[in-house]
């Protein structure tokens, strides 16, 4: 190498540091692992001032939603959605039972949300969520926007099941 191309390379800037791959920055086309199951991420909803984000993960056919919330730990819940109805946005129970399970109210929220790609409610705006938990460990959520619910069932996911294959 001549003493002009080293004079160079001490003058040209480094590459930027790469920011680490982490779940709160999952974007629609990203990879994640969950549970050993690999999913493609299509959808994108976030709550800015809860630091969370709902993902909507495909593996084939197969539709599922990781919540990842950043508070202490980091906390993940992977839900299916399921059929239900509910008639009133002010009667939302505080306890639920459903197919013999019952369901006790931890969490109740809203806040604006953001959205990107295929989500559930494909709309930004106001959206409240309902967040509950059986004695088994169970969890099950319930949405609402724009005058429509959604209900979700699922299970809490230990922070060593979820990792980030490939970000955009």
């Amino acid at each position: 190498m001549g003493l002009w191309k080293r004079v160079r390379k001490l003058m040209e800037k480094p590459e930027p540091v790469k920011p680490e791959k982490t779940p709160m920055s999952l974007q629609p086309g990203d990879v994640c692992e969950v549970s050993l199951m690999t999913y493609e991420i299509i959808g994108r909803t976030e709550w800015k001032a809860r630091s969370t984000i709902w993902l909507t993960l495909r593996d084939g056919a197969r539709i599922q939603y990781l919540q990842v919330e950043k508070r202490e730990q980091w906390n993940y819940n992977l839900y299916e959605a399921i059929d239900g109805r509910l008639d009133a946005v002010d009667e939302v129970p505080s306890e639920i039972e459903l197919d013999g399970v019952w369901y006790y109210m931890e969490d109740q929220y809203n806040g604006l949300v953001q959205v990107q790609g295929q989500t559930p409610f494909g709309v930004p705006g106001e959206q409240y969520v309902w967040e509950y938990q059986s004695d088994n460990r169970k969890r099950l959520r319930i949405e609402w926007q724009d005058g429509r619910f959604q209900l979700y069932e699922g299970e809490s996911v230990i922070p060593a099941d979820v990792r980030v294959i490939r970000q955009s």
